[in-house]
């Protein structure tokens, strides 16, 4: 096994492999830099995927666990305040090098975990965001807890719902993934479930011996059935879960979201009037957001919509780097992370101005796609 990446000489993605019942082993990769909520540098992004794909070509791997190693937080998303600071250093290069480097290589890890060939357990429990979900979205068996908060927030610093966004938000329920992408709004493990982004509902402080139990299972049957059927069996009751905000609010999201018009569906979302926090959140987030990240989600659905995984991931990759050229991404990340002022300067300032220009962020700065030999 390759050495895991290193932070300050501590490792910032734990990799090992237990031993398991009929002679087979399970991979566990463990992220583990709980100071910035496990945020994925390219190092850990190399680390991940390169242990993944050993574990993948090796018959001896019955299964592999991607979690953390805190309770807090599974992952927070990418290591944004770094991307920006690269973007500074050098703000004529159409695509920055680095963030060429981190998008294309965090995005073929997304691919692979799509299109795993083993049982891929994600441990999703507490903070779950942007690049986590993308780790989240694409396994295979992915758990959810009490404690699970998910949610794509890339509106707040000039972004947009990347990391196979545009491949799951529009496979939601109605038009809940674009209400979600428009708006940032949180979910905890019933919205999760709800909406196809996790599979079983189990206790946050039984993730060891769930992973016990994974090292004791009859691998003798149908590896993803073995998973399937001990996930299954260890789940919470129906009972216990906690309200769905976006179930309970349904109607009022499919009324809101209804217009195929871009401005209509802001206007009804930021226009809420009711007396749902949740919803009044999404609102406020929206009406503070970046009106280009706004035209993203909406031109991404749509030039998504007859995509395979691998041509969204392929398009993602030329959004992310056209908006690392954009202004919005380094003001959005200032306003939010750096200064903490909560006043992002928007650029363009209105969602007219925003679809207007929104084409320009679909220009491939290369002749030779980085994802070009993705083949799903």
């Amino acid at each position: 096994m390759r050495d895991a990446a290193n932070l300050d000489q501590v490792p910032a993605v734990l990799l090992e492999t237990r031993a398991a019942n009929n002679g087979k082993r399970i991979g566990i990769a463990t992220l583990n830099v709980p100071a910035t909520l496990h945020a994925l540098t390219l190092d850990m992004i190399r680390a991940l995927y390169l242990a993944v794909q050993d574990w993948a070509r090796d018959d001896g791997v019955a299964c592999v666990v991607l979690q953390s190693s805190t309770d807090k937080a599974f992952c927070a998303g990418g290591d944004v305040r770094t991307l920006r600071n690269a973007i500074l250093a050098e703000p004529a290069a159409v695509p920055n090098r680095q963030a060429e480097e981190f998008f294309s290589e965090e995005y073929r890890l997304d691919h692979l975990l799509h299109t795993y060939p083993k049982p891929l357990v994600v441990w999703g429990g507490g903070i779950v965001m942007g690049g986590g979900l993308g780790l989240l979205a694409g396994a295979s068996h992915r758990v959810v807890t009490p404690t699970t908060r998910i949610a794509m927030p890339e509106i707040t610093i000039g972004l947009f719902p990347d990391v196979g966004g545009s491949w799951f938000l529009p496979r939601m329920p109605g038009r809940s993934g674009l209400f979600l992408g428009l708006t940032g709004a949180s979910m905890n493990a019933h919205d999760a479930l709800f909406a196809g982004l996790g599979d079983y509902f189990l206790p946050q402080e039984q993730r060891a011996a769930v992973i016990d139990a994974l090292c004791a299972a009859d691998w003798t049957v149908d590896a993803a059935v073995a998973v399937d059927r001990l996930l299954r069996a260890l789940s919470l009751p129906p009972e216990s879960l906690p309200v769905s905000e976006l179930r309970q609010n349904w109607d009022t999201i499919g009324a809101m979201t209804g217009s195929r018009e871009l401005g209509e569906v802001v206007a009804a979302i930021t226009g809420y009037q009711g007396e749902s926090v949740w919803l009044q959140r999404a609102a406020a987030a929206l009406s503070k957001g970046a009106p280009s990240s706004a035209a993203l989600v909406w031109e991404l659905q749509r030039r998504c919509r007859h995509l395979s995984l691998a041509g969204v991931f392929r398009l993602e990759l030329i959004v992310a780097l056209q908006c690392c050229a954009h202004p919005d991404f380094a003001e959005g990340v200032r306003a939010l992370l750096v200064e903490k002022d909560n006043a992002p300067r928007w650029s363009p300032s209105t969602l007219d101005a925003a679809q207007a220009s929104v084409g320009e962020f679909f220009r491939a700065p290369w002749q030779r796609h980085p994802l070009a030999d993705l083949n799903s």
